[in-house]
């Protein structure tokens, strides 16, 4: 737990210094030259250090599908997600496992994961992504995903009066689940956080908003919650309140520091300005958003405005990958595009800080994590500069968001907890991973899906598409 980095790169300011950095029990003690070596010496020559950034929003389970969804809008695509073989908790627990190992290579030490729970075994669910994560070392915010509405009410009625079956589980019984699972997993000291998780307003009722409001303010937990990904949720929005969304989850208390909202795609000025009043925080995934063709969130209005923003890959079926650097990138240039002033566009270091010190802000935790400062955790990240894809000598940064980086990150740390040491995971056997998602799994083309035949004619008629 305690180390020496010697003579490695960091930024400062607009541009780069070579220092030592000191941590002792987990802790960053001191950042200057020359320092005394306290436990292990780690050579810092010619690489880049920076704090570990957040995939502040997934799902861990969708490994399964990644690459067997077509190209569909989210409500269908969530139809077929539902059409597929249900999890097992052996899958639930090597998917999170793939999900850390690839967060952990590109660059990220926690991880936020919307936790989908098996029905039957929800607690079973939790407590095998609790033991993968914490098996592996990484940082995580298990978000059980919940809801109390079916799948067909995710979707607009239009005009037409529609009757939607009851949900399979009371919205009584889902709380107390995960008051259950607050009382049996949450122990931010060990690494395992618990959120407060409604899956969005598409498919929730106010009684489980409110519920979760309620259980957030009893055990100072953080919230979490899908938000106007679509243009649907945005029509629906206005059927079920008479108003957007934000306005709604304003008034009803979900939104505060402790928030934490992903996508955020379809909002207006009004509802930007509401996020900002509530220091809500918006989670950006950037690859979901252009694969389910959800369309490009406002990012830089929402930074304008003063709205903390950070990344997320999204699940692994809805970008198909957990590559957290490709999505910082595709999540800074995107709005090139969008916004006309290029002085307004995102520069590589904003991006690196949003990754970071924005994950942090937005699990109320830049006090502790986030940035390279004396006093916080050492969630650390040593990338080498002398990987092909990160030369010739540039700008260290501008590479690393910019480009394509493979295999750069040389030793990664969690609370002062090596994970990574010369490229390689430290704390699991990857090819017996490798191997064990390789035999519970086939090759197959993209399947028809009856739930999406189903529901297609109603979402192209209220989507204005036949």
């Amino acid at each position: 737990m305690n180390f020496t980095i010697k003579n490695t790169l960091i930024n400062f300011t607009d541009s780069y210094i070579t220092t030592d950095v000191q941590v002792v029990n987990g802790q960053i003690t001191a950042i200057a030259p020359n320092l005394e070596i306290i436990g292990t010496e780690i050579n810092g020559e010619n690489k880049l250090l920076l704090p570990g950034f957040f995939n502040a929003h997934t799902h861990s389970s969708e490994m399964w599908q990644r690459g067997a969804i077509p190209p569909l809008p989210l409500e269908l695509w969530l139809s077929h997600l539902y059409d597929l073989t249900p999890l097992d908790t052996e899958q639930v627990y090597l998917s999170a496992l793939g999900t850390a190992v690839e967060t952990l290579l590109s660059g990220g030490t926690s991880v936020v994961d919307h936790l989908v729970l098996i029905p039957g075994q929800e607690l079973e669910t939790i407590a095998t992504a609790v033991r993968a994560y914490q098996e592996i070392g990484i940082r995580a915010f298990i978000a059980p995903l919940i809801q109390d509405e079916s799948l067909s009410a995710g979707i607009p009625n239009g005009k037409i009066d529609l009757n939607h079956e009851p949900y399979f589980r009371s919205t009584s019984e889902t709380l107390a689940i995960i008051e259950t699972a607050i009382k049996q997993f949450h122990h931010p000291e060990a690494g395992i956080n618990i959120l407060v998780a409604p899956t969005g307003i598409q498919l929730c009722s106010d009684d489980l908003f409110t519920g979760c409001i309620a259980l957030s303010n009893k055990y100072n937990l953080c919230r979490h919650s899908h938000l106007l990904e679509t243009k649907a949720q945005e029509k629906l929005a206005e059927e079920k309140y008479g108003c957007s969304a934000v306005q709604h989850l304003q008034e009803i208390g979900f939104l505060n520091n402790y928030t934490t909202l992903a996508h955020c795609v379809w909002l207006k000025e009004t509802d930007i300005n509401i996020l900002a009043q509530t220091q809500s925080t918006v989670v950006h995934n950037p690859l979901s958003n252009l694969r389910l063709g959800s369309g490009i969130a406002p990012i830089i209005k929402y930074l304008q405005a003063g709205v903390n923003v950070t990344f997320g890959c999204d699940g692994a079926s809805s970008n198909d990958s957990q590559d957290l650097l490709e999505a910082i990138k595709i999540g800074s240039i995107l709005h090139n595009v969008t916004e006309p002033d290029y002085q307004n566009w995102i520069t590589p270091r904003q991006a690196i800080e949003m990754a970071s010190l924005g994950g942090a802000k937005g699990l109320n935790l830049e006090n502790e994590l986030g940035s390279l400062t004396v006093g916080k955790k050492a969630d650390l990240v040593l990338y080498d500069l002398n990987n092909l894809s990160l030369l010739p000598r540039t700008d260290p940064i501008g590479l690393l968001v910019l480009g394509r980086p493979v295999n750069v990150v040389n030793s990664a740390w969690v609370n002062g907890k090596k994970i990574i040491n010369n490229g390689q995971i430290t704390t699991i056997n990857i090819d017996e991973l490798k191997q064990e998602l390789f035999n519970r799994s086939h090759w197959e083309t993209q399947q028809e899906s009856v739930n999406v035949a189903n529901l297609a004619p109603h979402y192209r008629q209220v989507m204005g598409l036949n």
